[in-house]
């Protein structure tokens, strides 16, 4: 977050954005974790570590976990997240000591924060060192797609929601089937709610050169209350991330439309 330029003063909010990129780490680990992921727990414990302290909304020290709104950075911790290389050591004690995450764990965290990696015990298994830097890969694209470039908001729709536990509505989608073209760039990816996620695998919609939604009415049928039917978004231009640089390739879109059997 201090690198995308997301913290610029010591105290920092629980939000939508924090929790979910939360749960996109927790997802290196969940299958060893009995309990569901709550970033409460880190927000609110990580003051015996002192580098931040717990405060409630009105900004008082925060006596438990449910009550804590925001952190304020220690100021010499806040000053040391400026240096790149204060960050690249830290993620890397945290990723090697022991036994916070196992190996393939270790491989999938490096991935996921594009460091290059420590020598790992797992290398000689190609098949799970693969698979682990594929995982760190995808969890990588979850947070560059719906966090960063779109902000939970569907791109079809422009539909945003998080919940009080913190979820997103959205999916990051893959525009080019990840399967057939193995591209976790942010450009093959769009956020889109459940229903607009499921449509657009199917081909029941695209997207053309300008960014308007091309609709293949000839696949389905469908009922609905007025304005909210797909076949009322066609024309329509998506909901685009505020950096054109994560702006969807088009190259991308292409092949969509022509894999769907779209014509222009």
């Amino acid at each position: 977050m201090v690198e995308k330029g997301e913290i610029t003063s010591r105290e920092l909010s629980l939000s939508p954005d924090l929790a979910f990129r939360f749960s996109v780490f927790w997802s290196v680990v969940a299958r060893r974790r009995k309990q569901p992921p709550d970033v409460r727990l880190p927000f609110h414990h990580l003051e015996s570590s002192g580098i931040w302290q717990p405060l409630t909304a009105n900004g008082q020290p925060s006596p438990d976990k449910k009550m804590t709104a925001m952190i304020r950075f220690d100021e010499q911790f806040f000053d040391c997240l400026a240096d790149f290389k204060f960050r690249d050591r830290g993620q890397r004690i945290l990723i090697e000591t022991e036994p916070y995450f196992q190996p393939e764990e270790r491989v999938a965290l490096y991935s996921m924060l594009q460091i290059r990696p420590a020598a790992s015990e797992i290398h000689e298994n190609q098949e799970l060192y693969k698979a682990s830097v594929q995982a760190g890969r995808d969890a990588r694209f979850r947070i560059e797609v719906v966090v960063v470039a779109y902000k939970h908001r569907c791109a079809l729709t422009g539909y945003r929601m998080t919940t009080l536990a913190m979820e997103s509505i959205v999916d990051a989608a893959h525009i080019h089937q990840f399967h057939n073209s193995r591209n976790n760039d942010p450009r093959n990816g769009m956020a889109l709610s459940k229903n607009a996620h499921w449509q657009f695998d199917r081909g029941l919609w695209s997207v053309n050169d300008d960014y308007r939604v091309l609709v293949n009415r000839e696949k389905f049928r469908e009922e609905g209350i007025s304005g909210q039917c797909l076949t009322d978004f066609e024309g329509r231009r998506i909901s685009l991330p505020a950096d054109p640089r994560y702006w969807p390739e088009q190259d991308s879109l292409i092949w969509h439309r022509r894999h769907h059997g779209f014509t222009n």
